[in-house]
């Protein structure tokens, strides 16, 4: 059993510590593997996606492109429980994000000068979704649906192939993506895809920005891709994923270890933790956990994830927002008997998930929200996906003769303050113009 953490007995280095994230992998070594992906299949195209479709998925021969018959008879295998579902999934995940649509602002800062800020729709969008042992349809969603109100004019799925077969896509990725009017698919994954994502093959056109959670392979490449100026723009940088539960004495102790196990089979990198000002409660949360981690199928995997679990004690709730604060989780559920008023006092949750009806689970697949969110500490700075990443905002101006007249001293004066002799030219010049119109 996991010890308690006491964090008023903790000096300010150990309360840094007790907040720590499992280190990530060999950084060095990861980035020169990724590197000379990326590499070879900007050099070679697609004869490098079927290099790596043999050395990593072992396919012999992968068409990279989705045909329309492969896709159709997956989608006749698709339950009909299944695909209610995804629709029901649809709908909620659209009507919220329908109510994101910006709207053009014009503002006259002063008479005869005009400002606007203008949001257009990102060209050509990259979604990358995760396959392997847990394929995630609800993924497409998050990203597709917004990609699709946005009006994106290319929006392109890259997942990686079925074993042994390049024809082995789960059919709820492939009807989530019709639903998302979805229609260039490719059957790659991996940093490989990134790279074809942000450079382009014969077969694969390159895209303005790529969005999608993956390993960290997939991570690493779109981090390197994006420093690139040749490459292509991310949603987002991330880590493993997390979930920190905010729980007092009223709070369900299954339901609480169930939101953390949730978290935990993910993958062996998450970290789950629990903040609460009962010590009763934690005893009973870890009891739970050890009862309901031996039923789960992918107990091996949530076990390793919990080896770097956190069970802390505070003295209050105050504290235990202070650590929650200071944390910065992706996932934030909050299970006490003063919910609302704690959630005003949240500065740093990518997602919070409020009462004991409400799992991280509902965001995951259905409320609405968007799962792709920052992780790894991220949340203090970067927010979760929404409609507004899908789109570019730029800006308009416009001075009628009376606008020049007004600020054009104004422009003068600052520009000569900066030594920039030429930006100041180019007002004097119209002013004198205006001055000889209205002489």
């Amino acid at each position: 059993m996991t010890s308690v953490i006491n964090w008023a007995s903790l000096s300010a280095a150990q309360q840094q510590a007790a907040l720590a994230r499992p280190a990530l992998a060999d950084s060095a070594s990861l980035s020169s593997q990724v590197a000379e992906i990326i590499r070879s299949v900007r050099a070679n195209g697609d004869a490098a996606l079927r290099a790596y479709s043999r050395q990593f998925d072992g396919l012999d021969s992968n068409p990279l492109v989705l045909s329309a018959a492969v896709k159709q008879a997956q989608l006749a295998k698709l339950l009909p429980e299944r695909k209610a579902a995804i629709e029901l999934a649809y709908d909620n995940i659209r009507k919220f994000h329908a109510a994101q649509l910006p709207c053009d602002i014009e503002v006259e800062t002063s008479i005869g000068v005009s400002c606007q800020l203008k949001s257009r729709a990102i060209a050509a969008v990259g979604l990358y979704i995760p396959g392997g042992s847990a394929p995630l349809p609800s993924t497409v969603l998050m990203l597709g649906v917004p990609a699709q109100l946005a009006g994106c004019e290319r929006i392109v799925l890259v997942t990686p192939p079925g074993k042994p077969q390049a024809c082995d896509i789960a059919p709820e990725i492939l009807y989530a993506a019709e639903l998302c009017g979805i229609n260039e698919i490719y059957t790659i994954g991996g940093a490989q895809a990134i790279a074809a994502l942000a450079y382009g093959t014969d077969s694969i056109a390159k895209v303005d920005k790529i969005f999608g959670p993956g390993n960290r392979y997939v991570t690493e490449a779109k981090q390197q891709v994006s420093q690139d100026a040749q490459g292509a723009q991310i949603d987002m940088p991330a880590g493993p994923s997390e979930v920190l539960v905010l729980a007092d004495s009223s709070a369900n102790a299954a339901f609480v270890a169930a939101d953390l196990l949730s978290q935990a089979e993910h993958g062996p990198d998450s970290q789950v933790i629990l903040v609460s000002d009962s010590s009763n409660l934690i005893d009973a949360v870890q009891a739970e956990v050890n009862r309901q981690l031996a039923l789960l199928p992918r107990k091996d995997i949530a076990a390793a994830a919990l080896s770097h679990s956190r069970y802390i004690l505070t003295a209050d709730l105050a504290q235990a927002v202070a650590v929650t604060n200071a944390y910065a989780p992706e996932h934030l559920i909050v299970q006490t008997a003063c919910d609302d008023e704690l959630v005003e006092q949240f500065n740093s949750a990518a997602s919070i998930f409020v009462g004991k009806w409400t799992p991280e689970s509902a965001g995951d697949y259905a409320s609405g929200t968007n799962h792709v969110l920052p992780t790894y500490g991220y949340s203090k700075t970067v927010s979760s996906l929404s409609l507004a990443d899908f789109y570019r905002r730029f800006t308009v101006q416009k001075l009628s003769a009376q606008g020049m007249r007004n600020i054009g001293p104004a422009i003068v004066t600052l520009a000569q303050a900066e030594s920039l002799d030429a930006h100041a030219n180019a007002v004097r010049l119209r002013l004198a113009e205006l001055n000889s119109i209205k002489g």
